[in-house]
């Protein structure tokens, strides 16, 4: 969506303050043990709270009401009974919900308690690519040269992206123009940010794969032989710096 009054700015700041907070306290509430439906349904009622409604569940009937994904799956996992965190588990929480006819949209990958595995390399590395990422763009800035920084920058810390998920614009729908603000250089689009404009930047890395395969329930994608994350911040386009309206989540810092 494009900011069309400062009604529209105060609703995108509150649905974005609800999520970015639901993220930071699911995350904290995160235990070994726990299964990924407990941690959902905490998530639920924080969202409840405030009155807001799940995105992912209202747009496309997603049998959740936020996506988490572990290890090797990269976006869309389903809560489940039967899926049970463990110690060092690769977890990503995807908050996204409406409110007052606002939309906001975001996400973050961390190690659950020790990390026993070594992933933490990878989620420091996709939370720095993505500040920077977003420290980039204005008004003017085209989208193709962010997908052309995040890819570089994966690399140059060992890893790739996945290449068939992407950033998107928000606000007024869970999915709105640009429907895809990649991780690589796409020199096809010559699209540039707009000022006043609200996307949400996404990052997706892994160890391995370049593209993110279905597991086969209809929702979630993998990373076959790797392990992903994804990282997310819905923000508004200025001249200047953009205002990161997900900010509540400072488990980033």
């Amino acid at each position: 969506m494009s900011l069309k009054s400062e009604e529209d700015l105060i609703g995108m700041q509150h649905i974005s303050q609800v999520v970015g907070s639901t993220l930071k306290l699911m995350q904290q509430y995160a235990r070994p043990g726990m299964s990924t439906l407990d941690l959902d349904q905490y998530g639920r009622q924080l969202l409840e709270q405030h009155g807001a409604r799940s995105a992912p569940k209202l747009t496309y009937g997603f049998p959740g009401w936020t996506c988490i994904s572990l290890n090797e799956e990269v976006c869309h996992g389903i809560p489940s009974a039967k899926r049970i965190l463990q110690e060092g588990d690769l977890v990503n929480i995807d908050v996204s919900a409406e409110l007052n006819g606002y939309w906001s949209d975001n996400g973050g990958s961390f190690v659950l308690g020790q990390d026993i595995h070594q992933h933490s390399a990878l989620v420091e590395a996709s939370k720095r690519i993505l500040a920077k990422a977003i420290s980039q763009i204005r008004g003017g800035v085209q989208i193709a040269a962010i997908g052309r920084f995040i890819e570089t920058e994966a690399k140059r810390n060992g890893y790739r992206v996945i290449k068939n998920l992407a950033g998107h614009g928000v606000g007024r729908s869970l999915h709105e123009e640009p429907h895809e603000i990649l991780c690589y250089y796409d020199r096809t689009n010559k699209d540039r940010f707009r000022k006043n404009s609200v996307v949400a930047i996404e990052t997706f890395l892994s160890t391995k794969a370049t593209y993110a395969h279905e597991k086969g329930d209809g929702w979630t994608l993998i990373a076959r032989d790797s392990f992903a994350v994804q990282h997310e911040h819905t923000i508004v386009v200025t001249d200047k710096h953009p205002i990161i309206l997900t900010a509540a989540n400072q488990l980033w810092n």
